[in-house]
């Protein structure tokens, strides 16, 4: 008679818990809401994809509808969704998208929104003011973000209003790569670099390192009871007969830039070029940004920039490989930080 075969459960044998294995694999998936579809699509195509087709609505009484027209259970979906004007509908439609992708059982969400909206109302100035910043982190949580990836948020500590994982990015490099190809030897002899206010002194050191230029400060004071107007009082570092890089986070209605410009040129700057990751370029940013004072104006394409709102001497450089590289590392389990040299 044979002897009856012992079976062995070798999961259990080594300490797992018996169960089953999915055949399924990871998918990555790219969605898009309507405030730059531009840039979700340059994302999807560097990421060798496309996008997920969605039908968005507005009804008559304002109010917005979104559904995705094919099956997300399962996936690792990444919402690109940017903030130009109107940004209250656009944060709206982001909250109804991550709501439709929770019950729809995506695995993750991630939020790709490169310019961060109510990022300047990261802190209370005076008594009895929101933290607008801190209440958006909030909305996306409980709409269902898992995580948020954002492009130079106007304040580090705004990825800890956020609970859960932030990827911060930094623009820089694709600016750096533009004005390293395009600076001329001269120029580049004589470049200072510009921090327009004291709130960005770190981030135009970061710059004087890696271009290995001198670094200038202006000073200026700001009426907390008036929106965008800024008094620009004194220049700390010497910008006589310099071609002057002023860096910046965003651009709205250009008070600051112009008035730093302005005041560089009369302590006897050669030259003075802008570069901004997020152009927001309220009204009237497009007249003032043409001031004699300012030689040439970068920035990226974060925020969508209809020709109306262009000019010469504007240059916009694309953002999407940035987005696609971070987007890649966050789906294959990678660093995003590498990206970086180690900074993010």
């Amino acid at each position: 008679m044979a002897r009856k075969k012992k079976t062995v459960d070798l999961d259990r044998d080594h300490g797992i818990a018996p169960g089953l294995v999915a055949k399924t694999k990871k998918r990555l998936v790219v969605v898009s809401g309507r405030s730059h579809p531009e840039l979700a699509q340059d994302v999807a195509v560097a990421l060798g994809t496309q996008l997920a087709p969605t039908e968005h609505r507005t009804f008559a009484s304002g109010e917005i509808y979104t559904r995705f027209e094919v099956s997300i259970r399962g996936c690792d979906v990444f919402v690109v969704q940017s903030f130009g004007n109107p940004v209250n509908e656009w944060l709206m439609e982001l909250l109804i998208m991550l709501d439709a992708l929770k019950r729809a059982s995506a695995k993750r969400i991630t939020v790709v929104a490169p310019y961060f909206p109510y990022s300047r109302q990261d802190k209370k100035g005076r008594g009895r003011e929101p933290i607008s910043a801190r209440l958006v982190a909030d909305l996306l949580h409980t709409a269902g973000a898992d995580r948020v990836m954002s492009v130079d948020l106007h304040a580090a500590q705004i990825q800890g209003f956020f609970d859960g994982p932030v990827d911060h990015l930094f623009a820089k490099p694709v600016l750096q790569d533009y004005f390293e190809r395009t600076i001329s030897e001269a120029d580049r002899a004589a470049l200072t670099v510009v921090s327009p206010d004291m709130g960005r002194v770190r981030v135009a050191d970061t710059w004087s390192d890696s271009l290995g230029a001198p670094l200038a400060i202006i000073h200026k004071r700001r009426d907390p009871k008036v929106a965008n107007q800024v008094t620009v009082h004194e220049i700390v570092g010497d910008v006589e007969g310099r071609v002057c890089l002023l860096v910046d986070d965003m651009i709205d209605t250009g008070g600051t830039i112009v008035k730093a410009a302005q005041a560089l040129k009369e302590n006897g700057a050669q030259k003075v070029i802008v570069a901004a990751t997020h152009a927001i370029f309220s009204d009237p940013a497009t007249k003032r940004l043409q001031d004699a004072s300012i030689d040439e104006v970068v920035v990226t394409d974060s925020i969508p920039l209809p020709p109306e709102r262009r000019f010469p001497g504007l240059t916009v450089l694309p953002i999407a490989p940035l987005l696609a590289r971070a987007i890649h590392e966050v789906f294959e389990d990678g660093s995003v930080t590498s990206m970086f040299d180690g900074a993010a």
